[in-house]
């Protein structure tokens, strides 16, 4: 049998694999397809060259998503949140001017990332590594301890073979790992969980006060320090209270009168949100993110560029009249 014969199969069977690597690497759910579908193009074109005595086909195709990942962020600035670029805003402040979408980490479908089947605590522990704010604080490491901490503390390869992938020595390899975990440990990253039935019962009243607009019943399903933040804007709020005033000062804007469709994204319970439209029916409004801790919500990211999310997570980009139910 040739080498090439049956490759595109084989290069399948590392699609999710390779695009949760490549995500944990860049931070926007765009690139990583990207760089998958790059890296499986220099596969075909370098195939000939491959040695399988010498490397795996797994290990051979991870080494060149490495390389099409590294070329990719020597153009770009580090992927970041609202709260690791400043202090939270007061609610009535005005939300400043948006940032290119190459500024913020990007949500990406959680079935692109997480293999369905995996065993539940391997899939929880895969799910923690995708979540907002572990791919954020990724984001500021060095491209190389980046990938040395993904593929030694998230993929658990062996040190030799993250050496073999990176052209480097172990010493080297280790070195680099130890300076990234130190970063990482010096960030703040509570746990989630997986979703239960309590959590799913508190999002759907979450779902249900919004869509009713009541800021009372809202407020109290928040952590007294939750956050929200709306990217592309650096505006974020921090506290019940703040957040609660944010929804008060809203109450005859847009988002009155809002639909939610559920998604998972980035290992997070997510909604597409509709807000209604002049003509009638609902238009597409933001993809909004929640991280739960315990009983209450302890985080909602709103992104408001949904004409290019909701294609991503197959959420339509028109809506009829009527409940989220219909959509």
């Amino acid at each position: 049998m040739g080498v090439a014969e049956g490759l595109d199969v084989r290069l399948e069977e590392h699609r999710i694999g390779l695009t949760g690597y490549c995500y944990r690497l860049l931070g926007s759910g765009f690139e990583a397809e990207d760089a998958v579908q790059e890296a499986f193009v220099r596969a075909w074109q370098s195939i000939d060259g491959f040695q399988g005595g010498r490397a795996s086909l797994k290990t051979w195709v991870y080494a060149i998503a490495t390389n099409v990942c590294f070329d990719m962020l020597r153009s770009v600035q580090r992927r970041a949140r609202p709260m690791d670029l400043s202090a939270p805003s007061q609610p009535g402040s005005p939300i400043g001017v948006p940032l290119p979408d190459s500024a913020w980490v990007q949500p990406i479908p959680s079935s692109r990332v997480l293999a369905a089947h995996a065993d539940p605590a391997e899939l929880a522990a895969q799910r923690e590594t995708v979540r907002l704010a572990f791919v954020a604080a990724l984001q500021q490491l060095p491209p190389k301890q980046r990938a040395v901490l993904i593929l030694r503390d998230v993929l658990r390869w062996k040190a030799d073979e993250v050496a073999d992938l990176l052209d480097a020595s172990v010493a080297s390899v280790n070195s680099a790992l130890q300076r990234a975990r130190s970063t990482m440990d010096s960030r703040e990253l509570a746990a989630g969980r997986p979703m239960d039935d309590e959590q799913r019962k508190l999002l759907g009243r979450y779902v249900d006060a919004f869509e009713r607009y009541d800021v009372e019943a809202l407020t109290a399903l928040l952590h007294e320090d939750a956050t929200m933040s709306m990217p592309p804007f650096r505006w974020w709020l921090r506290g019940r209270e703040a957040i609660r005033g944010a929804w008060v000062g809203g109450a005859d804007g847009p988002c009155k009168g809002s639909v939610f469709v559920p998604v998972e994204a980035s290992g997070m319970p997510a909604y597409g949100q509709y807000v209604p439209a002049s003509g009638g029916g609902y238009k597409p409004w933001a993809l909004v993110l929640f991280d739960i801790r315990g009983e209450r919500i302890a985080g909602i990211c709103t992104y408001l560029n949904a004409d290019r999310l909701f294609p991503l997570f197959n959420l339509r980009l028109t809506g009829e009249s009527g409940n989220s139910s219909q959509f």
